[in-house]
């Protein structure tokens, strides 16, 4: 199944169900999250408050538990009572893990050490639609204490880990989606991110918080300037043969594709 959701996924607690359709409404889907938004005495309640939902199962993504994690068993019992078909496993670390959710089409969370050691064989599982990764949970699951420079970058481990994530779900021919963004007042540092994301070929980013839902849309928009040129780029190469010079630039097969996908998203609006 193709994966067509996105720029902006919003994340909501499970067991906030009056938060259900607003969050829905303001997002291009929202992930209705049973795991680390879920105080573990609140579990019960928020798999009552899931099946007792009515959104739309095409926008909706729902977050359960780690397979190991005790509460798995649980959340699958409560999904099979809904019409929601995408499932993002957290934490997953195996292909085998993703074989227990047949039936279902997974996003597969990869966001420790072993997930982010075994993504290709994760990526390549036929019911696998997309693969995410998660900065967070990864450092802490190496006893590290945080993903991000003082000055907001990544470290060095969580770089390698967005890449091999992208690079993985790319040969598996599945969308990646790149990591939530903690800190919500840096609008500027989120819109710096989502556009590298969109530029390296993410198909959307998660959040956290419903500012950050424009911004992300605004970020995978692309410009009027990088339409026009991508327009004009596109209309140039109809006359030409093989590898040609445009405004002072090389063009050859990979950049018309560059230009092929900014126009993509453009239509996506």
């Amino acid at each position: 199944m193709r994966f067509d959701l996105g720029p902006a996924l919003l994340f909501c607690p499970a067991d906030r169900p009056d938060r259900f359709a607003k969050v829905a409404e303001r997002a291009d889907a929202v992930i209705l999250d049973l795991e680390d938004a879920v105080a573990p005495h609140e579990k019960a309640a928020a798999r009552e408050a899931l099946v007792a939902s009515r959104l739309d199962p095409a926008s909706t993504i729902v977050r359960v538990n780690a397979v190991h994690s005790g509460w798995f068993a649980d959340d699958l019992a409560a999904l099979a009572r809904t019409d929601y078909r995408r499932v993002m496993l957290a934490k997953t670390e195996s292909a085998e893990q993703v074989s227990l959710l047949d039936g279902w089409d997974v996003i597969a969370l990869c966001e420790t050490a072993a997930g982010i050691a075994e993504v290709a064989s994760i990526a390549a599982e036929s019911s696998v639609v997309a693969v995410m990764w998660g900065a967070e949970d990864l450092v802490a699951s190496l006893g590290g204490t945080s993903s991000r420079q003082e000055d907001g970058s990544y470290r060095a481990i969580a770089s390698y880990a967005r890449s091999s994530m992208l690079l993985a779900a790319g040969t598996a021919g599945k969308a990646a989606i790149d990591s939530v963004y903690l800190n919500i007042p840096d609008l500027n540092g989120l819109a710096l991110e989502a556009r590298d994301a969109r530029a390296s070929g993410f198909a959307a980013t998660a959040c956290i918080h419903p500012t950050q839902v424009g911004v992300i849309r605004d970020a995978y928009r692309p410009t009027q300037e990088e339409v026009a040129f991508a327009t004009a780029l596109l209309a140039a190469a109809e006359g030409e043969r093989g590898v040609f010079r445009f405004e002072g630039r090389m063009v050859d097969e990979p950049v018309l594709r560059h230009a092929r996908s900014i126009l993509r998203w453009a239509e996506r609006g």
